[in-house]
């Protein structure tokens, strides 16, 4: 989630070593299970039989590998070229000279620095001239008009307060207090323009309610950018290395996915255990909105029920309620931070 753009550029200088002659796994030499090698060092061990990628890491540090490929990545940016793990018996196997040299890397290096979330903006969708959807309740025999925008300001700014009182170290911000219009394009704006201290994210949560013709849809949704829609997240500016820049691109982007769908999840799963069985979880789901396929950071649209079916109406009419969605959210997004800070920042590794 770490913008480590500048931290990546290392790697041109790995991409460079490409063109030496290639290290291969000596056929006289023993071959070490690369799980026993991981237990030896005290190190966690991720292995894709699919791609073939593998992953050892230690207190916020990594080491990447890939079977065939004597390329080793050490924490996002440094490179080394070393003996190419194999497949042997099923399993990852790698030579004791192998072993040293990563013993070597965890064992020498101190703690890396702690990453945490310095910002989050809560986006309450629509306002001003634009009420966004709207349902009708009937409360007392009297029928009255809801509109999503007056609703999810409710939430944001009962979210705004909770977060504030929770996080005084960190900003938190709103697109929008009051009834007021701020575009889309001036939510990216305002998201991407935020400036953020070293070792600091942030996060983009942007607020809705929902519609349908059908007036039986109900429930409520946590949605994030489809992984395979691609955009650039990487200012061209930060970097000299621009015959590498597609791949740094690619790898923040992944990162931000990753980091996506674990905010997607919390939120989710805390609304379902903040409003029980009043409103029907509906999942998270991926979708390229403008908000989030622009904003250039971790970022989760919330769709907190349907204004158009008459018992969730009531529902999101009920301020009660919307604390409760307000809190569900709270929880989810703190679940996540206390996840990510207490990882230092490399959520993705674990």
């Amino acid at each position: 989630m770490i913008p480590r753009s500048k931290t990546f550029i290392a790697l041109a200088s790995v991409i460079i070593l490409l063109g030496l002659a290639m290290p291969s796994f000596p056929q006289d030499a023993p071959a070490v299970s690369l799980y026993d090698a991981a237990a030896k060092i005290g190190a966690n061990l991720f292995w894709d039989p699919l791609s073939g990628g593998v992953r050892l890491s230690k207190d916020g540090h990594s080491a990447d590998i890939r079977i065939g490929n004597p390329l080793v990545i050490f924490d996002y940016g440094k490179g080394a070229l070393l003996d190419p793990p194999i497949l042997s018996g099923g399993s990852p196997k790698v030579t004791a000279t192998f072993v040293k040299r990563i013993e070597d890397f965890f064992s020498s290096l101190p703690p890396p620095p702690s990453y945490k979330v310095g910002v989050i903006l809560i986006d309450p969708g629509h306002g001003g001239k634009d009420p966004g959807a709207i349902g009708t309740v009937t409360i007392g025999g009297k029928t009255t008009q809801i509109r999503e925008k007056d609703i999810v300001l409710k939430v944001a700014t009962d979210l705004y307060g909770s977060l504030r009182a929770r996080y005084p170290d960190k900003k938190v911000l709103l697109t929008r207090s009051d009834d007021t219009y701020p575009t889309l394009e001036d939510r990216v704006e305002l998201a991407n323009g935020v400036k953020t201290g070293p070792n600091e994210a942030i996060l983009y949560v942007s607020i809705h309610a929902n519609s349908a013709f059908n007036q039986s849809s109900s429930g409520f949704e946590v949605w994030y950018l489809s992984p395979d829609y691609r955009r650039t997240v990487i200012d061209k500016t930060d970097t000299d290395a621009t015959e590498i820049l597609p791949i740094l691109n690619s790898m923040m982007e992944e990162e931000f996915t990753t980091e996506s769908i674990l905010i997607a999840k919390s939120v989710s799963d805390s609304l379902q255990q903040t409003i029980g069985d009043k409103s029907q979880n509906r999942g998270i789901k991926e979708e390229a909105w403008f908000v989030v396929r622009n904003a250039k950071m971790p970022s989760v649209l919330i769709e907190l029920g349907f204004v158009s079916n008459p018992a969730e109406a009531k529902l999101l009419a009920d301020e009660g309620y919307l604390k409760k969605c307000s809190a569900g959210i709270y929880n989810g997004i703190n679940t996540f931070i206390s996840h990510f800070e207490g990882s230092r920042g490399f959520t993705a590794a674990q």
